[in-house]
């Protein structure tokens, strides 16, 4: 089964998602610099935010380009990741608007940890359809980085109820991580040619 479906549909997804939270950003009806500066935890919430579902982008494309083959259940993985973005534009309103409060924030870390989890599956099923040798079996290794982010995810969840901001600081951690950028498919794919 050819895999040019699954990669537009799942960009248009993550298009929406970015459409939507940018216009969740209200525009203030006061021209001052107070009216902006009220806006902060919004933008703030919405800057970080859109690098999520950039690194999400940026690594679905990578994953897919090194995939020969899907199947119903890489197609039902896709879906169950789709799903848990879907759910970005909701938990970054919920916690801007509230700035930052505690259960808004536990809820947007639960909703990174679940995308987490749902990539790995994906990821795995991927490797399931196209063998133990497949060059993404061989890019990912052993991914010291999908490891780890679930963990900070973990930690951060319950941390909001005793200080938003270290959730916070956690969330920027794993983006700061994700965010340098990785070449190990890319450099497979050129080994591989």
């Amino acid at each position: 089964m050819g895999k040019g479906r699954l990669e537009a549909f799942s960009d248009g997804v993550l298009a929406v998602a970015i459409t939507i939270m940018v216009l969740e950003l209200k525009v203030p009806h006061d021209p001052s610099i107070a009216a902006m500066l009220a806006l902060w935890p919004v933008f703030l919430s919405y800057v970080l935010s859109f690098i999520y579902i950039g690194i999400y982008w940026n690594n679905h494309h990578h994953m897919l380009h090194a995939t020969q083959h899907v199947s119903g259940g890489v197609l039902w993985a896709n879906l169950h990741l789709l799903f848990w973005l879907s759910l970005i534009p909701f938990t970054t309103g919920w916690m801007g608007e509230n700035h930052f409060a505690p259960l808004p924030t536990a809820l947007y870390g639960v909703v990174l940890l679940m995308a987490a989890i749902a990539y790995y599956i994906l990821q795995q099923r991927i490797v399931a359809v196209n063998g133990p040798e497949c060059a993404l079996a061989l890019a990912v290794g052993s991914d010291w980085k999908g490891k780890a982010s679930p963990l900070f995810y973990l930690a951060a969840i319950p941390l909001a109820f005793v200080s938003p901001w270290i959730s916070c600081a956690l969330y920027v951690a794993v983006a700061m991580i994700w965010l340098v950028p990785d070449r190990r498919i890319e450099r497979r794919l050129v080994a591989d040619a």
